[in-house]
């Protein structure tokens, strides 16, 4: 695996378990106990009813893009070679929204509510990044 040139997350007691996950290419978020609502980004109280029984589940990876822009400038050094690229915000189906990249697409196809489905870019030995496609 080559040296990697972009920012990576800081992983940290709350999120390490996503991180982990990912590596296993599983989407996970969180889900109240209490209310049954589901959260991200992950964290260790419910944003909702701020419970402690917060519980992981795994997502089914799908959603529909909710927002979405077009970067035609790079965000740094290390996105030099990608522009331009797509920044989206994803409604999961699970209701939670996430913020990530849809690859692999034409960027005149794309338009909010369209399908997306999430698929793993392993970047370093101990990151795997969660990014979409559009679902064909």
């Amino acid at each position: 695996m080559g040296h990697y040139e972009k920012p990576l997350p800081a992983i940290d007691n709350d999120t390490r378990y996503f991180w982990e996950q990912c590596k296993k290419e599983k989407l996970v978020i969180q889900q109240c106990e209490t209310c049954s609502n589901y959260i991200f980004y992950p964290r260790s109280i419910c944003p909702h009813c701020m419970s402690e029984q917060v519980i992981w589940v795994e997502s089914t990876g799908r959603g529909v893009i909710y927002s979405y822009t077009v970067a035609r400038r790079p965000g740094g050094p290390g996105f030099q070679d990608d522009v331009p690229y797509v920044i989206a915000l994803i409604e999961l189906n699970e209701g939670v929204r996430m913020m990530s990249t849809i690859i692999d697409c034409n960027i005149s196809d794309l338009a909010c509510d369209i399908p997306v489905e999430v698929v793993f870019d392993e970047v370093t030995d101990d990151v795997t990044l969660p990014k979409f496609k559009l679902i064909p």
